[in-house]
């Protein structure tokens, strides 16, 4: 199954904020949409992502002001990305490795959706269901 089979089913809906907000406001815009991160785009152009963890190390821990820090200043600018045509094995490779748990779908250096780990986890979990649907017919000698 590829990333552009997930936005088919999940859809295309992007959220996305520019950098010079302040933390507060993209962490605000972020629990009025329920998503966990939220891809900073300007120019239609991908500068970075912030995420849920970020906030969490880089404001709360330091003890900064969320209302007074920008975006800019904590989102992490070197973004990871796949192309609608990438397999989600290499997605979960990507997110295993790099530790990240979203990844923007970029064509043509345009941001067409965003999946998160658990998009991927749980076309995998259909996948091995069916696998063992299938195996469990054929062992018992039945109808598929």
């Amino acid at each position: 199954m590829t990333v552009n089979q997930i936005l088919s089913t999940k859809g295309d809906t992007v959220y996305s904020i520019v950098s010079t907000i302040s933390v507060y406001d993209a962490v605000k815009i972020m629990g009025e949409k329920n998503i966990g991160a939220i891809l900073v785009i300007e120019d239609d152009l991908l500068k970075g992502i912030l995420s849920e963890r970020d906030y969490a190390r880089k404001i709360v821990l330091k003890g900064k002001s969320s209302k007074s820090t920008l975006v800019q200043e904590i989102m992490v600018s070197k973004v990871i990305t796949v192309k609608p045509t990438d397999d989600l094995d290499y997605c979960m490779e990507l997110m295993s490795s790099n530790k990240i748990r979203h990844l923007p779908v970029v064509d043509e250096n345009k941001v067409i959706g965003l999946i998160s780990i658990g998009d991927v986890v749980k076309v995998i979990i259909e996948k091995q269901k069916e696998t063992i649907h299938l195996l469990d017919s054929y062992i018992n000698g039945g109808q598929v």
